[in-house]
């Protein structure tokens, strides 16, 4: 019989960084030197596998898709009680989605990483690698993907980095996933995020949409944007392309409840979608899952459509 085991996908990030001797910072551990520096382990056997030494703004679909494989491949092993994923926290919350949108079993999947280097003299990761190890051993409280860093079990969907310097750099913002789409692929879908801000000019607009598959607005407020931004949002939905609005705000909901030139309202009236609780980064995703899948976009974010 196949023994009970825990799979460790390591892809690089600042728990596997040190210092080059220009000070700056570079992944460079490798899955084995990460799992020498945990301070506890779980008594099941630690299968590694390295995926990667990369930064995770290098995390492009492609890049996700692969790791979606590498877990899958992991979990094909019945033997395989759960899988621990480093990575860098920068996209964690998106590549955390993606691998919840496309699981096909309860097995936990748990993303960790760092906000601290490997040669910090008080680094981060191996607490946190540690934890991560336990709760996919059999601590995890929640089945699925999960974050797990600076102590927190965190759920994929509404999970957010809301600090880019403290330990404790994650946050729920609540919300649940409607559905999941087993084995979903992100590659070759062009999803656009346009950011809002005062007197957007409608080209910068027009020039997101263009031959974007969707677009995803970081609006502002509780979903709202400038007249001239909204002649282009416009545009884009006319021509039929999706459009996910969400919140430049570091918490509370979406809410499309503002009338006038470029009032959230106004753009629901015209098909644009809330994302609830989501920011723009787990907007993305979600909207380009569901345009794989070929499912009606607004559904993935709990609206009829």
């Amino acid at each position: 019989m196949a023994e009970p085991h825990v799979a460790l996908i390591t892809t690089g990030g600042t728990i596997a960084c040190t210092a080059t001797d220009s000070g700056a910072l570079e992944p460079t551990r490798s899955a084995e030197e990460l799992l020498a520096s945990a301070p506890r382990l779980p008594e099941l056997a630690i299968r590694p596998r390295e995926a990667g030494l990369l930064d995770s703004a290098a995390m492009g679909f492609a890049e996700i898709d692969a790791l979606g494989d590498a877990v899958d491949e992991a979990l094909a092993d019945d033997a395989c009680v759960g899988v621990v994923v480093t990575h860098g926290t920068d996209t964690m919350e998106e590549t955390a989605l993606a691998l919840e949108l496309r699981r096909r079993d309860d097995r936990p999947v748990v993303l960790t990483g760092a906000m601290r280097p490997a040669d910090h003299p008080e680094p981060d990761g191996p607490g946190n690698l540690a934890d991560a190890l336990a709760l996919a051993a059999g601590g995890a409280t929640r089945p699925g993907v999960t974050i797990a860093v600076a102590g927190r079990e965190l759920p994929a969907f509404g999970t957010v980095k809301h600090d880019a310097a403290a330990v404790d750099a994650f946050r729920h913002r609540g919300g649940e996933l409607p559905r999941r789409l087993p084995g979903v692929r992100l590659a070759g879908v062009d999803v656009r995020v346009v950011a809002a801000y005062p007197g957007t000019p409608s080209a910068v607009v027009d020039a997101a949409a263009r031959g974007a598959d969707g677009l995803v607005v970081e609006a502002l407020g509780a979903g709202n944007v400038g007249p001239r931004a909204a002649e282009g949002l416009k545009r884009a939905l006319r021509s039929g392309a999706p459009v996910v609005i969400s919140t430049r705000a570091a918490a509370g909901p979406v809410a499309l409840a503002y009338g006038g030139a470029g009032g959230g309202a106004g753009l629901a009236d015209l098909g644009a979608i809330g994302s609830g609780v989501l920011r723009a980064g787990q907007a993305r995703v979600l909207l380009a899952a569901a345009l794989a899948a070929g499912v009606a976009p607004a559904s993935m974010f709990g609206q009829e459509g």
